[in-house]
């Protein structure tokens, strides 16, 4: 089977026509991100007042479940990066076989 050159930089054509979406707006994208931002500091604000039934003396923390839940993202993202991706990917011309 022959490909076809294909031109990475090429966009393709963009329908006039077609409505766009709510987040296709960089007003409507800043206005979520305002609101998303106003909740964190509202969170972050709770929990100075907010009284903890800690079993361990860490989880009073200030920010400690905000700080907890970051860091598991992010090991999460790097072990799927380091990790998984390596045993899940398979050789450039694995399908040309």
């Amino acid at each position: 089977m022959s490909q076809l050159p294909i031109d990475i930089d090429e966009k393709p054509p963009i329908d006039i026509d077609e409505e766009l979406g709510m987040f296709d707006k960089p007003e409507n994208v800043k206005r979520l991100l305002r609101i998303f931002y106003t909740c964190v500091v509202l969170l972050l604000v709770v929990d100075i007042f907010y009284h903890k039934h800690a079993i361990f003396a860490w989880e009073g923390y200030f920010g400690f479940y905000a700080v907890y839940g970051f860091v598991a993202c992010v090991i999460l993202v790097i072990v799927a990066k380091y990790v998984l991706r390596p045993m899940v990917m398979r050789k450039e011309d694995h399908y040309d076989d």
